[in-house]
C-alpha cells in the first residue's frame, strides 16, 4: 500500500524544500519515492536543481544519498493543463446530454463547468485527478505531496466533498436529459435508436474523487505535515490550518518549524536577541500545538537549493 504524505503552509515557509528533503529521506531507507508538486508555482525544480516534468521521472540521484539503498527519487509538477481535456470532455458529454433533452446551453456555460474559475478550480481537480493514479499506480512506496499555499491547500483538501455534490447534481440532470432525449428519440425513429456506444465519464471521475477523499482522511495510509517559521503571522496561520484540516478529517501529526536561528555569533547582540526571539516563539508553538509532534530546522540563510543542500536538510528530518 502506497503511503502518502502532504506538506503545506503559509507561502514561502519552505515547504517545497521540507518535501524534497523527506523524499530524500525516504530513498536512503529504500522506499521508492515519489516528490509531487502541486504548487502552480513548481518551485521543486528550482530546489532540486533539475528539470522537473509533468510525469514522473527518476532522477538518478542514488550515488549522491551516501547509501546503497535501493530506493529511487522520483519527482513530477503537475500542470493542470494536462487534465484539461478530460475536464472538457466531461463538460461537453453532460452539455450534449442536456442539448438532447431541449435545454439550451451556450459554449461559455460548458466551459464554466470545470473551468479554474470555478469553487472547485482546475489545479485542485488535476492533483485530486492524479492523487488517485499516482497511489493507486503501485511503483512508488511512498508519494509527498508539495501543496500549494493554505489557501489552495485547503481548496485541494475540500474539493471533494465541493465536487461530489455537484457531480451528483450533474449526473442527475444528465439521466433525466437523456431520459427525455431517449424518449424522443424512440417516438420518432423507432427502439433502435436507443443503441448507441457512451462512456460514463462524470460517474468514473467522481468515483475517482470519493476515492481521493478516502485518501486523504485515511490516518493509516496518509499524514499531513505544516511547515511554518519562528514568526507571529506565520503562526496564526498555522493555526487556522490545521483548525480548518481537523474540521475535514485530515490527520495531522507533525508540525515543523523552519528557519529557527540557532548560532549567534559572539558578540552580536543583535544575533543573541534573534536568537532568543526564536527560541521563545517556538516554545510558544510547541505549547500551541502540544498533540502534535514539533520537529525544527535551522536557518541556513538562504534557500536550500541543489540535492546536496537539501540532503543537509534531510539529515535534520525524520522521515
Amino acid at each position: 500500500m502506497t503511503d502518502c504524505i502532504f506538506f503545506g503552509g503559509k507561502g514561502g515557509v519552505g515547504k517545497t524544500t521540507c518535501a524534497a528533503a523527506t523524499g530524500v529521506s525516504l530513498v536512503r531507507s529504500g522506499d521508492e519515492t515519489l516528490v509531487v508538486s502541486t504548487d502552480p508555482a513548481h518551485s521543486l525544480a528550482d530546489s532540486l536543481s533539475v528539470a522537473v516534468g509533468s510525469e514522473p521521472t527518476n532522477l538518478e540521484f542514488d550515488d549522491q544519498f551516501g547509501t546503497d539503498s535501493d530506493g529511487e527519487l522520483w519527482a513530477v509538477e503537475i500542470d493542470p493543463e494536462t487534465r484539461r481535456d478530460r475536464y472538457e470532455r466531461l463538460a461537453r458529454a453532460f452539455a450534449a446530454d442536456l442539448r438532447s433533452a431541449g435545454v439550451r446551453l451556450e459554449d461559455a456555460d460548458v466551459e464554466r463547468l470545470f473551468d479554474t474559475g470555478t469553487p472547485a478550480g482546475g489545479d485542485e481537480l488535476a492533483a485530486l485527478d492524479l492523487l488517485v493514479e499516482y497511489v493507486d499506480d503501485g511503483r512508488w512506496d511512498v508519494v509527498v505531496f508539495d501543496t500549494a499555499p493554505t489557501g489552495h491547500t485547503l481548496r485541494l483538501f475540500e474539493t471533494p466533498a465541493v465536487m461530489g455534490s455537484t457531480l451528483e447534481t450533474l449526473r442527475s440532470l444528465g439521466g433525466q436529459a437523456r431520459r427525455i432525449g431517449n424518449a424522443a428519440r424512440t417516438a420518432v425513429f423507432g427502439p433502435m435508436s436507443m443503441v448507441r456506444g457512451r462512456d460514463d465519464d462524470l460517474a468514473d471521475f467522481q468515483a475517482r474523487l470519493e476515492r481521493a477523499r478516502e485518501l486523504l482522511v485515511d490516518p493509516g495510509q496518509t499524514e499531513f505535515r505544516v511547515v511554518t517559521v519562528p514568526e507571529r503571522m506565520a503562526i496564526a496561520e498555522t493555526e487556522r490550518l490545521v483548525a480548518r484540516l481537523g474540521e475535514a478529517g485530515v490527520p495531522v501529526e507533525r508540525l515543523i518549524v523552519n528557519r529557527v536561528f540557532e548560532g549567534p555569533a559572539d558578540g552580536c547582540s543583535r544575533c543573541a536577541s534573534r536568537r532568543d526571539r526564536h527560541e521563545h516563539r517556538v516554545g510558544e508553538i510547541r505549547e500551541s500545538f502540544s498533540d502534535l509532534e514539533i520537529q525544527t530546522l535551522p536557518d541556513l540563510e538562504g534557500e536550500a537549493r541543489g540535492i546536496e543542500a537539501v540532503a543537509t536538510i534531510a539529515d535534520r528530518l525524520a522521515t
